[in-house]
């Protein structure tokens, strides 16, 4: 099999960067979108979103590679390594790891690319991990870095990696061209197109034992920071992992050529969405302020952990609607205490009702022509 690392012209990736134009253009209108609706939020309010918004990319990111973390832990966990006051909840290993990493990529996002910045986010994200032989530094085993599936005795090969003795001038040149591609660098590219790019660049590589894909996300992010000068907050792994099959099969099938325009595409596609994600929930997180603003104080004890445990569900809400049975699992109250609980809510114009009977559902009602962003 010819990967693209064994072709003549590696690492000279090519593509039709007049596909890509309108794709970056409406990338930049979108950030400034972001940025807008975000200085509607206050300073508290402000810390509160973007504890959010990184706690939501590094379940999403671990979640892509199976990975399910504990959310409160990652949040606690991001408190603490931004400055903020911290809370109660423990922060686990593993949910602190990808935490700090998150917080490093955001805080050092203007910083140059070094072997250093990504030997620390290695120990960051995989220090709690027995199992490797190498932690914080490029892999160095003899037997071949390879990507398969199937049974252990006939697997499917998706990718096979540089053997390691390369890795080190490979990752050379490559923190060299990221450098040079940035603002400012010899040879500056547009952002989406240097993300996609630098995406790709580095799974091809595989540089470390495990965390190639975490850390291939984290230089996307980075990469797009830099080309907006600030950092993104945007619903990246989010969005990936929603569309995770389509994101393996890209990869697998521009990992076998250098000519990438559709993997560029279809990245680009990605980041759009997930921009609009970012939207959503800044608005989500406005609306909630003002919701609380309304009804903080006309709330009992049940009715407060519900609305809590529904706004926790994000925009969606629960799928299908609050159901009374679902009332009164999150609550461990009566049928009949749920029931006037319920009623209450919706005379206060907390909840809206649809349905009726056994079909009855309830919506936190957010639609408020006060609450635009």
């Amino acid at each position: 099999m010819a990967w693209n690392w064994t072709l003549p012209d590696w690492p000279d990736f090519r593509y039709d960067a007049s596909a890509l134009e309108p794709f970056e253009q409406t990338f930049l209108l979108s950030s400034g979108e972001i940025l807008g609706a975000v200085h509607h939020v206050s300073q508290p309010e402000r810390e509160q979103l973007r504890i959010e918004l990184l706690s939501e990319e590094a379940m999403q990111t671990s979640a892509i590679e199976g990975e399910i973390l504990d959310r409160l832990s990652v949040q606690s966990s991001l408190r603490r390594h931004l400055g903020l006051d911290p809370d109660s909840y423990p922060a686990k290993p593993r949910e602190q790891g990808v935490a700090e990493m998150m917080v490093d990529v955001y805080s050092s996002f203007a910083e140059l690319l070094t072997h250093e910045t990504l030997y620390r986010w290695h120990r960051m994200l995989l220090s709690h991990d027995r199992r490797l032989e190498t932690i914080g530094a490029y892999r160095q085993h003899a037997e071949a870095m390879q990507i398969v599936s199937g049974r252990l005795d006939r697997p499917t090969i998706h990718f096979e990696a540089p053997p390691s003795e390369r890795v080190m001038p490979e990752m050379e040149r490559y923190a060299d061209w990221f450098n040079k591609t940035g603002p400012g660098g010899a040879g500056p590219l547009p952002a989406l197109t240097r993300a996609g790019l630098s995406h790709l660049y580095f799974e091809s590589i595989h540089p470390f034992e495990d965390g190639n894909g975490r850390l291939g996300r984290a230089l996307a992010e980075k990469s797009l920071a830099q080309n907006i000068g600030q950092p993104t907050l945007i619903s990246l792994a989010f969005t990936i992992e929603k569309e995770r099959k389509a994101y393996y099969d890209q990869l697998e099938q521009h990992q076998k050529t250098l000519d990438v325009t559709d993997w560029l595409v279809w990245f680009a596609e990605v980041v759009l969405k997930a921009q609009q994600v970012t939207l959503d929930r800044v608005g989500f997180f406005i609306s909630k302020a003002h919701f609380y603003d309304r009804h903080r104080d006309h709330l009992n004890e049940r009715q407060a952990k519900a609305i809590a445990r529904m706004f926790r569900e994000g925009p969606g809400g629960f799928k299908g609607g609050l159901s009374a049975d679902n009332y009164l699992k999150i609550t461990g109250t009566s049928r009949a205490t749920a029931t006037r609980d319920l009623q209450d809510l919706v005379e206060k114009s907390a909840l809206s009702r649809t349905g009726e009977r056994r079909h009855t559902r309830y919506w936190l009602n957010l639609n408020r022509k006060d609450e635009s962003i």
